[in-house]
């Protein structure tokens, strides 16, 4: 992800999020989905993670937008039928929350490119859950870590994996010289306080 510039790391010069929160890292996942190496890769590690962790479940969804194609990827190596749960219901048509075939009953693993707070991601299983089906667990590239993610994850008694972590990335970057020594506290400073860190910083 380093590698492909997936991630920007940019302490002295940060992002903003949407909501509203200055940020000293942007992770951009769909990256992945240009190198063919690096996204073969991913999907194996998801497949890994799902043979090793959560058993074969009957349908894959992919979150909107970020999951879709790489949930796809992973349903097409499992050979399972593949579904996705947009943000909102659709606003005209059929007025779906979630596309493709689900039946109630059913178990299914949801795959995320990424968790932040975990608000859309927990909002996804709610849907799959009011639609009859049995959630096995959900898998992401990366997470944040934040505590706010990790708490609404046990208590909606959702089982969270991933393929690497904020703590992970920091490490690499440093060892890979990707950041310098210096930058190492403000970015874990963000980590732990990311509602009012920056403050005084001057959007770019």
């Amino acid at each position: 992800m380093l590698q492909i510039k997936a991630i920007e790391l940019k302490p002295q010069n940060p992002f903003t999020w949407a909501a509203g929160w200055k940020s000293p890292i942007y992770c951009d996942n769909r990256k992945t989905l240009s190198y063919p190496k690096v996204r073969t890769y991913i999907r194996q590690q998801f497949v890994e993670v799902i043979n090793e962790h959560f058993g074969m479940p009957d349908v894959i969804a992919g979150v909107a937008t970020g999951g879709i194609a790489m949930g796809a990827l992973v349903a097409q190596d499992l050979g399972l039928p593949f579904a996705y749960v947009r943000s909102s219901a659709k606003g005209h048509g059929l007025q779906n929350m979630i596309e493709g075939m689900v039946e109630e009953g059913q178990t299914v693993l949801v795959i995320e490119d990424l968790v932040s707070t975990g608000k859309s991601s927990l909002d996804a299983v709610a849907a799959l859950r009011a639609a009859g089906m049995s959630v096995k667990g959900m898998i992401a590239i990366f997470t944040y870590g934040f505590d706010v993610s990790v708490n609404s994850f046990k208590e909606a008694n959702v089982e969270l994996k991933t393929l690497t972590d904020y703590n992970t990335l920091i490490q690499q970057a440093l060892q890979s010289k990707y950041i310098s020594e210096e930058q190492v506290s403000s970015l874990a400073e963000w980590r732990d306080a990311p509602q009012v860190w920056g403050e005084g910083i001057q959007n770019t």
